[in-house]
């Protein structure tokens, strides 16, 4: 085991979430697995206007805890036009690694997937 994973998926949601501060008309969809008994399960997490939110999982009512477990695995991320309709979800970049959106550029959409 490994605690070098805890701070990087934490650094790595707290810096999408503040990047997404500045940008009220993107949502960034993270998809990936959590380790579960047996088989792991995917999980999808949103983050929009500086909040991370889990429409897969429960998360901490506490919004200064990471919203992913140390142990999960980011598998990829896709930049969605926001607020976000569900009847009409426009994707403007992705499936990208995560990373990808560290850099506020990539935020604008025009990243290929």
């Amino acid at each position: 085991m490994t605690d070098a994973a805890s701070p990087a998926i934490a650094a790595l949601l707290a810096a999408l979430e503040t990047i997404s501060r500045g940008r009220p008309d993107r949502v960034l969809r993270l998809v990936g697995t959590l380790p579960a008994q047996g088989e792991d399960e995917p999980f999808e997490l949103l983050i929009f206007r500086g909040f991370s939110s889990s429409i897969t999982h429960p998360t901490a009512f506490d919004p200064d805890q990471p919203a992913l477990p140390e142990s999960a695995r980011i598998t990829a991320a896709e930049l969605l036009a926001g607020p976000l309709n569900p009847s009409d979800e426009r994707c403007l970049a992705g499936p990208l690694p995560a990373e990808t959106f560290l850099d506020p550029g990539a935020w604008e959409g025009a990243t290929a997937g």
